[in-house]
C-alpha cells in the first residue's frame, strides 16, 4: 500500500479583499470584462495610450472599427482592451457611429416561432447583410404576433410597437413600448387610451396615430388616437366613422389610408377610411383604390406600391387620376419568398421578407413618361438575400428599416 504523508503547515487563508489574495484567470477575465463594461475615467485615459490599431491614428482607425458587423463583434472584442470597450457595447458603438455622421440602415424584423409561438426581433444589416438579436420586449402575458402594430421614426433610429392581443383569451392590450437603436433597449411608454389589436398605424409628421381594431369584447373600434413621441402623451382624435379592423394602412400625402381588406367569402367590398390630420376628418376611401388594394403597401417615390398576398402576381401602382391599379414592369416576386409577407421600404428599395426570414429587395426605378402623357412608370428588379439555417423556423409578423 502507498502510503501517504501529511504536512502539519496550511497554507495561509485569505479574506476576500486580502491585497495578498490572487485571482484565478477566469475571476481575473470576469473583474476585467466588469471592469470594461463600466470603465472609470482613469481607465479609459490610460487606455488611450494603447493605439487602436497599430500604425494608423485613433480618428481613422475609429472610422474602420465603426464599419464592422455586429454579428462580429463577439469574436473582435477579445483583440484588446480597446476593443472591448468599444466593441462589448452596443450603445457606446452607436453613439460613437453617430457623432461620426455614419447612418446606415439596419432592417428590423418582428418574427415568431412556427412551432413554439415565441416572439423575437431579428435584426438585418443592409450593408453587410448579416443578421443579429436586440433585447427581448417587456411583455409579461403571452402575447399573439399578429395582434401587434409598429410603426418607427427611421432616422431617429427608433422603433414603437403599440397594442397586441394576450394569446389564447382574445384580450387586447393598451401597451406601447419604444426600442431606441443607440441605447439598445426598451422603454415603457404611457399605455393608450384604448386597449385595441389587428388596428391601422401611421406616422405623420413624426406623431403617430392610430385607429380602429379589435376591442377587449371583440366587437370593432371606431375609435382614434395619437401619441406625441416627444412628450409620450396620447390624445383622442375624431372617430372614423364606421367600425373597422385594419389589414393595412399606408401614409400618403400627409394622410392616413386604412383598409380593412377584403375578407371571404368576398361577397362585399372591403371598407376604407382616409384621415387628414390637417381637418381631423375622416373620409370614405375611393372605390377603385380599396377594391385594389390586395396586399401589404409601400410607398415609393411619392406613390403607393402593393405587393399581392392573392396570388403570385407583379408589383402593382395606384394611380390617383385613374382610381385604379396597374401592374409595373419587370419579374414577379420571387418564388422563394412564402407568405405571409411583411414588407417596407427604404429610398428606391422595398424589403419583403417571407417565412425562414428570406428577404426579396426589390429596386424601384422611375421611368421616363411616355410621348404625350406626363404620367410616370415604373420597374423593378429583385434579388434575394438567404437566411441562415438557425433563423429556418421563424416566420415574420413585421418589418421597419431603422437608420443608425
Amino acid at each position: 500500500m502507498q502510503r501517504v504523508r501529511f504536512s502539519s503547515q496550511q497554507a495561509p487563508v485569505h479574506k476576500l479583499g486580502d491585497p495578498q489574495m490572487t485571482l484565478s484567470p477566469k475571476f481575473r477575465l470576469a473583474v476585467m470584462q466588469s471592469s470594461l463594461a463600466n470603465p472609470s475615467p482613469e481607465l479609459e485615459h490610460s487606455l488611450r495610450e494603447e493605439p487602436l490599431i497599430p500604425g494608423l491614428p485613433d480618428d481613422v482607425a475609429l472610422n474602420c472599427l465603426l464599419r464592422l458587423p455586429v454579428q462580429s463583434h463577439s469574436s473582435c472584442r477579445a483583440v484588446c482592451k480597446r476593443w472591448h470597450l468599444l466593441l462589448g457595447n452596443k450603445e457606446r458603438f452607436f453613439t460613437n457611429r453617430k457623432q461620426l455622421g455614419l447612418k446606415d440602415p439596419w432592417l428590423f424584423v418582428f418574427a415568431y416561432h412556427k412551432c413554439t409561438g415565441k416572439i423575437q426581433w431579428q435584426v438585418l444589416d443592409l450593408t453587410h447583410f448579416s443578421w443579429h438579436t436586440i433585447p427581448a420586449m417587456p411583455c409579461k402575458d403571452r402575447v399573439c404576433p399578429h395582434g401587434f402594430r409598429c410603426v418607427s421614426l427611421p432616422r431617429d433610429g427608433t422603433l414603437f410597437v403599440c397594442g397586441g392581443m394576450v394569446s389564447d383569451v382574445d384580450c387586447p392590450l393598451d401597451l406601447v413600448l419604444k426600442y431606441e437603436m443607440q441605447k439598445n433597449r426598451w422603454t415603457v411608454m404611457n399605455r393608450m387610451i384604448t386597449a385595441r389589436s389587428f388596428f391601422a398605424s401611421g406616422v405623420i409628421d413624426g406623431m403617430i396615430y392610430v385607429a380602429g381594431g379589435n376591442s377587449t369584447d371583440l366587437f370593432e373600434l371606431d375609435s382614434a388616437e395619437v401619441l406625441d413621441p416627444l412628450n409620450g402623451s396620447w390624445r383622442s382624435i375624431a372617430s372614423m366613422g364606421t367600425n373597422m379592423a385594419s389589414y393595412d394602412a399606408a401614409v400618403l400625402n400627409g394622410k392616413l389610408l386604412v383598409t380593412e381588406g377584403w375578407l371571404w367569402p368576398f361577397y362585399v367590398s372591403p371598407r376604407g377610411q382616409v384621415y387628414d390630420p390637417r381637418t381631423n376628418n375622416w373620409e370614405n376611401m375611393a372605390v377603385g383604390l380599396r377594391e385594389g388594394w390586395t396586399g401589404s403597401s409601400v410607398v415609393v417615390y411619392g406613390h403607393l406600391f402593393v405587393v399581392s398576398e392573392l396570388e403570385r402576381m407583379k408589383l402593382k401602382v395606384y394611380d390617383p387620376e385613374t382610381d385604379s391599379w396597374e401592374a409595373i414592369e419587370g419579374p414577379p416576386l420571387p418564388e422563394q419568398i412564402c407568405k405571409p409577407f411583411a414588407v417596407n421600404a427604404c429610398d428606391c428599395q422595398i424589403y419583403v421578407v417571407g417565412r425562414n426570414l428570406l428577404v426579396a429587395v426589390g429596386h424601384i426605378s422611375r421611368l421616363n413618361p411616355k410621348e404625350n402623357s406626363e404620367k410616370w412608370s415604373f420597374s423593378v428588379q429583385w434579388h434575394v438575400i438567404d437566411a441562415p439555417e438557425s433563423l429556418s423556423d421563424l416566420t415574420p409578423s413585421s418589418s421597419q428599416v431603422l437608420f443608425a
